[in-house]
């Protein structure tokens, strides 16, 4: 009862478990879809993030750091002048810029370097004092000055109007400090949000002070403003990245999702299955692997198949003839020794054919699973030759056929390979071709050293040939290309041949002509470190 119970149970729990794989394997895809989505918007809020970072944190420590830089390079050009109009012995004492009590050199100096732009004062402020604290030379262009507490002109004037009031406590202040540590670096503001940067410094012998400004933009007010336009900015922004990472995940991902509904029809026993390949891509690449994959594994299990048919068809023949011929025997002819002994030899016949068909796939299995490993070592191929040729003396005198010999006498074949299963490989071949033998009663073992360490080896037979469809598939389990009904063999021999062949890395292969015969061939290497692998 219990038994029933079970068997009852069991088909119901398949199509469960297939239903659960196509879950997983959906929750998998979607998966997929969900990290990619995920990774798509991280990195836009990142971005939105990096972009408020550097607009409202750095932007005004960048456009300051950019503006003293300029500043910068204009207070050494004038000190580099005033440097080198002091070691000439120039003196620069008047306060007078148009009155200057010094040499006319140093004055054209001045007015040559503004001309010619090597001098660049616009949009800025030069004041120059001496030890006194009073202003020597100043160049206004910046309005309004808060050093100078006026709307300036170019040069400072003839001491009238707005522009006369160049010494006012701020910039004395800033004089002697400049004075004081040699340089000076100053950002300064007033209440109605004026700003003006000061850069200074000193000139070689301590008698002059040199102070550069500009008046500089409030960008704290542009970061405000960025810093209220970039929540919606970033909303928006958000749902179209949502929107592109939904479309993006979907089209990255169909290839997967038609790779994965493909492997659940495959698992379920159908191989007739073809993804489409779309884009050339690693996706299209796989999408190409699995649809070779996929004929690949239609192709061994309908191989299966016709083993399983052939080797039962086969299986069934002896049995039936030896129960047959056995049950004659026993009930029939026990009695009458010529036909009892006729009809064991016949059962006798059968038993070999069963038992070579047998040892046939169990070698095969043994070889093509690895279970029977190749053991190289380094012999002579030519001599191995020539011992299997030996073996078929008897039977070519038998039928008057012959086995032509083609291979050096002056020197050796070496190779790296396992010598049973060369010898195994060889008989096979000729075995193949004997079966295959032309109307001349000819088949042929060649040997020859084609270079770079390496030995061709070749059976010919001159019968009917391969028809071209046949070639790819002659090594294939069971497969027959010729009309071979009737003829000796299991069908297993070629398969046999192909798995000793890849064990040993050799190159291998069949030519044929319909009508004029076949040439098996294969390639060994002379290697000592192991064989070829290609």
């Amino acid at each position: 009862m219990s038994i029933s119970k079970e068997a009852a149970k069991a088909p119901k729990t398949e199509p469960k478990k297939r239903s659960a794989y196509s879950s997983a394997a959906l929750h998998r895809t979607l998966s997929i879809r969900g990290q990619l989505m995920l990774f798509l918007c991280f990195m836009c809020l990142f971005l939105l993030v990096l972009v408020w970072v550097l607009s409202s944190r750095l932007l005004q420590p960048r456009y300051n750091a950019y503006i003293y830089d300029k500043l910068s390079a204009r207070l050494d050009t004038i000190v580099s002048m005033m440097n080198e109009a002091i070691d000439n012995g120039e003196e620069i004492s008047s306060r007078d810029f148009w009155t200057l009590n010094v040499n006319s050199d140093f004055l054209d100096d001045m007015n040559a370097a503004v001309r010619d732009g090597t001098l660049n004062v616009t949009g800025c402020c030069v004041d120059i004092s001496d030890t006194t604290m009073r202003s020597v030379i100043y160049i206004e262009n910046v309005h309004p000055c808060l050093l100078h507490n006026s709307t300036g002109s170019m040069f400072g004037g003839n001491g009238e109007g707005p522009a006369s009031n160049r010494d006012t406590e701020d910039v004395i202040r800033l004089r002697r400090a400049c004075f004081s540590a040699a340089q000076l670096y100053r950002v300064l503001r007033t209440s109605s949000g004026t700003s003006q940067m000061v850069v200074g410094r000193t000139t070689s012998d301590g008698k002059y002070c040199v102070l550069v400004s500009a008046s500089i933009a409030q960008v704290d007010e542009a970061g405000v403003v960025l810093k209220m336009l970039l929540p919606g900015i970033a909303a928006i922004l958000f749902l179209i990245a949502l929107v592109a990472a939904w479309l993006f995940s979907r089209w990255f991902t169909k290839p997967l999702t038609q790779l994965s509904a493909a492997a659940n029809k495959m698992a379920e026993g159908n191989y007739d299955v073809h993804v489409p390949v779309a884009r050339n891509d690693e996706l299209g690449m796989l999408s190409e692997d699995f649809n070779h994959m996929a004929g690949e594994v239609k192709r061994s299990a309908q191989l299966q198949r016709d083993l399983l048919a052939n080797v039962s068809h086969d299986l069934r023949t002896p049995l039936t003839l030896i129960k047959g011929y056995a049950e004659t025997v026993r009930d029939i002819t026990g009695a009458d020794k010529p036909k009892r002994d006729e009809q064991m030899n016949i059962i006798i016949d059968e038993t070999d054919r069963l038992s070579a068909l047998v040892n046939s796939v169990m070698e095969l299995s043994k070889v093509s699973s690895g279970a029977e490993k190749c053991e190289p070592v380094r012999f002579d191929i030519a001599q191995l030759c020539d011992e299997v040729a030996d073996r078929y003396t008897a039977v070519c005198a038998q039928n008057g056929w012959k086995l032509a010999l083609d291979i050096p006498t002056d020197h050796a074949l070496n190779v790296w390979a396992d010598p049973a299963m060369m010898e195994r490989v060889l008989h096979n071949l000729l075995g193949n071709a004997m079966h295959h033998i032309g109307p001349d009663g000819i088949f042929v073992l060649r040997a020859k050293d084609i270079g770079g360490g390496s030995v061709r080896l070749e059976v010919e037979d001159h019968g009917a040939g391969i028809r071209p469809e046949d070639l790819p598939h002659l090594f294939d389990r069971y497969y027959r290309s010729r009309s071979d009904a009737g003829k000796a063999g299991t069908g297993l021999g070629l398969s046999i041949t192909k798995a000793i062949f890849q064990q040993h890395g050799a190159r291998f292969g069949v030519e044929s002509i319909p009508g004029k015969g076949s040439t098996f061939w294969f390639i060994l290497q002379d290697k000592m470190s192991g064989p070829e692998k290609t």
